[in-house]
């Protein structure tokens, strides 16, 4: 099957792999975006910094928890219409924010909609394409693609800011609406719901295996929550969970949320604070390719420690380096954060997979990750509602690399050898 396109030409996995690329750099920029929105929608409508912060941590979490019910959906539907309602979802969100006018407006369109519609963008679509469009190079492709929430920040991130410094936040929200459109184009032309779709085998099987057919077309909730009950038994998704929770703490919810505002708070300007964030971008595009690279050689449960540990120690020592106004140290901080931003998301796919497989896995991963939008939900509240207290975000970001290092040591307690064991006792639920 598809020898001949295989032979001569780019393998459709690849086609595949580059619209989702693209699809999650769009859902990225909207979501990271928030981060330079907060200055600017306090300042036109006099809204509260933690009722904004509010705002954003409820599209944080709505994102990660629905991650598992798209997931199901894609089973149910396909994922070339999944990923176009949810295109059109971010789509409507964006244009809404042209006429919000109140606090719950607020809350409705960054929170649940946009939150909604960015949510199998950011949680499951990548482990999906990884293990149904590619048999070798898996961890490459899953390293690319979870590498492209950051790419987003890196592009686009200082001229959204750049944007809104020389015009108004309209204005951003205008050019990303036009990515959303232009995204939603492609997606309608070129996107396959399989390899068989597209005439291919996945790249790297030679030989086509069993067809199942129909057999997961049921109700999109019970699968959903029958992959949690599935995992709740077994000891390494809740040391998964649980480290995924201090993981979006420590990322999307404080420093994707208050870093530009953190930074802001010692005198940095605006343009050059969302510079520093999508400098990081640069660094976690190296870092997790890397990371999907390693995570095919090296076990999985020593990445994550070294990660979580030396995460934590960074977000300890930021706040020194803003007090000491050294531009030298910041940059130095956002290389060594950047790298490490989203490495861990390869090698907790990877133990996900070895305990779930390959047909649960990414359910399962699903709910991970909604643990991880959990963490990210509370850093974003709690980081807005710490400054209102104190004046200042150092405490948050004091707490958050404690946890980081937490984290490192839930990830040991995962023995190497128990993989294959609790692979087999879910496989028995």
């Amino acid at each position: 099957m598809g020898k001949g396109l295989e032979q001569n030409r780019i393998h459709y996995s690849w086609v595949i792999l580059s619209i989702a690329f693209f699809s999650i750099i769009v859902a990225g920029i909207v979501r990271s975006s928030s981060g330079v929105f907060i200055d600017p929608f306090e300042k036109e409508f006099g809204w509260d910094r933690s009722v904004i912060s509010l705002a954003f941590a409820v599209g944080l979490f709505l994102y990660g928890i629905s991650g598992p019910f798209m997931a199901a959906l894609v089973e149910v539907f396909g994922i070339k219409k999944v990923m176009l309602i949810s295109m059109a979802t971010l789509l409507t969100g964006t244009l809404l924010t042209f006429i919000m006018q109140h606090p719950w407006q607020l809350i409705i369109i960054w929170g649940i909609i946009i939150g909604l519609g960015s949510g199998l963008f950011l949680t499951v679509l990548s482990p999906y394409i990884a293990n149904r469009w590619f048999e070798k190079r898996r961890g490459l492709a899953l390293g690319i693609l979870t590498a492209s929430t950051a790419t987003g920040q890196l592009i686009l991130l200082p001229v959204i800011a750049m944007i809104i410094h020389h015009f108004s936040w309209r204005s951003a929200i205008a050019l990303i609406m036009v990515l959303c459109v232009c995204i939603f184009l492609v997606i309608v032309l070129f996107m396959k719901n399989s390899p068989k779709d597209a005439g291919v085998l996945p790249y790297g099987l030679e030989k086509a295996s069993e067809d199942k057919g129909e057999e997961q077309k049921r109700n999109p909730i019970v699968i959903a929550f029958n992959g949690l009950f599935e995992a709740v038994k077994v000891k390494e998704f809740w040391l998964l969970a649980g480290s995924f929770f201090i993981c979006g703490l420590s990322t999307t919810g404080l420093i994707g949320t208050h870093f530009v505002s953190f930074c802001m708070s010692y005198g940095v300007p605006l343009v050059t604070a969302a510079s520093l964030l999508s400098f990081m971008g640069i660094f976690d595009l190296v870092g997790t390719t890397l990371s999907g690279w390693l995570s095919d050689r090296i076990d999985n449960r020593w990445l994550l420690f070294w990660y979580y540990g030396l995460r934590g120690a960074s977000l300890v020592l930021l706040p020194y380096a803003l007090a000491k106004d050294s531009y030298t140290l910041l940059l130095i901080f956002s290389i060594f954060y950047g790298l490490d931003w989203i490495a861990t998301v390869p090698p907790t796919i990877g133990i996900s997979r070895q305990v779930f497989g390959i047909e649960k896995s990414v359910v399962v991963y699903g709910w991970i990750f909604a643990s991880h939008q959990a963490g990210a939900a509370v850093a974003a509240y709690g980081g807005g509602l710490i400054y209102k207290v104190f004046n200042s975000y150092t405490w948050a970001f004091f707490l958050a690399g404690i946890f980081c290092v937490i984290a490192s040591l839930f990830v040991m307690v995962i023995k190497k050898q128990t993989a294959a064991a609790s692979m087999n006792n879910s496989v028995k639920l």
